[in-house]
């Protein structure tokens, strides 16, 4: 277990691992991450698994609107360069970030060919790849092993729950199985690993919750993104919300920050926290509406844990074996 004063100085005087702390440290400077649609699917919406996604999946829902409005890489990237740079102006370097649905689910020379793109332009440092742990072949990792070695690349893939029973409910198409297995072949072959984890999903239950913060503890695990729960137009939840609102019952922000911090005492302490949260857009939001915006949570999220008297790592025991 880690203490409180090492937790501290580990963290640069906060009580979790900030993924942006660590990023000016190692790289001098900002990195933003530019969202890029490349026209990918996913095996739950062409049939190879399913149709319609996920029960909670509308990727219009968290992505920029230009995403929806360009379909050139290039100017995608122009665009998305143009905003950031407004928004961060002392941004180091860019990466390309293959946000919408699953971006290694092709065969591998369009992938290549596809990356390549982003990766011609001039003001594009790497890649941040958005993809499901079903859709990583050897072949793809292996590629991506070998052009890590010439760039950036950190790859994203989406957990959601570590329990088979919230994954079935929600449509997922694969098991938690299935996840342990594609990050510890991606971590095997050097590759900067981003786990993605959806706190609120129906049949998620505390215990099962901190069932599965342990089991991520044990995994090859980099970074780690939180989204809460968010139903957005389009989905099977909010056609489910709007029959029966009853049956999914929603997080407010303080027992989502308290679910978070619950799967954060466990995490080992050189686990980089990317986000806390995410905002969908008014337009496509259904509920709940918190009425905060997405910058308000780190300073709520630290204050939380002030409260508690806790911090990321708390619970984590160095022979990895859960507690």
């Amino acid at each position: 277990m880690s203490n409180l004063s090492d937790s501290l100085a580990s963290f640069n005087g906060r009580r979790y691992h900030v993924y942006n702390d660590w990023v000016k440290r190692e790289h001098g400077g900002r990195l933003q991450k530019v969202s890029i649609d490349a026209g990918f699917t996913c095996p739950n919406r062409d049939g190879s698994l399913g149709v319609g996604g996920c029960s909670f999946c509308n990727n219009e829902g968290f992505s920029p609107s230009y995403l929806l409005e360009q379909r050139e890489i290039d100017t995608q990237i122009d665009t998305g360069i143009e905003f950031m740079r407004r928004r961060y102006p002392r941004t180091k370097s860019f990466l390309a970030y293959f946000q919408s649905y699953s971006n290694t689910y092709g065969n591998l020379d369009k992938l290549k060919k596809t990356y390549d793109i982003a990766l011609a332009h001039p003001l594009i440092s790497g890649i941040v790849i958005g993809t499901r742990p079903d859709c990583l072949p050897d072949e793809t990792l292996d590629y991506l092993a070998e052009l890590a070695t010439r760039t950036m690349v950190e790859l994203e893939i989406g957990i959601e729950s570590c329990s088979d029973d919230v994954l079935q409910e929600c449509l997922r198409g694969h098991d938690f199985a299935c996840t342990q297995d594609a990050i510890r072949r991606a971590a095997e072959r050097g590759l900067f690993v981003t786990g993605h984890l959806l706190l609120g999903l129906p049949l998620e239950t505390r215990d099962s919750l901190l069932d599965g913060a342990k089991a991520l503890a044990r995994l090859p695990v980099d970074a780690m993104k939180f989204h809460q729960l968010q139903i957005v137009r389009g989905t099977r939840l909010a056609n489910q919300y709007r029959t029966a609102p009853e049956s999914i019952p929603l997080l407010d922000p303080l027992t989502y920050f308290d679910a978070v911090i619950d799967v954060l005492e466990f995490l080992p302490p050189n686990i980089k926290i990317q986000r806390l949260g995410s905002e969908a857009p008014p337009t496509v939001l259904v509920s709940p509406d918190w009425g905060m915006r997405l910058d308000k949570f780190p300073a709520l999220f630290e204050a939380r844990l002030h409260a508690r008297d806790t911090w990321q790592g708390r619970l984590f025991l160095d022979n990895g074996k859960g507690n």
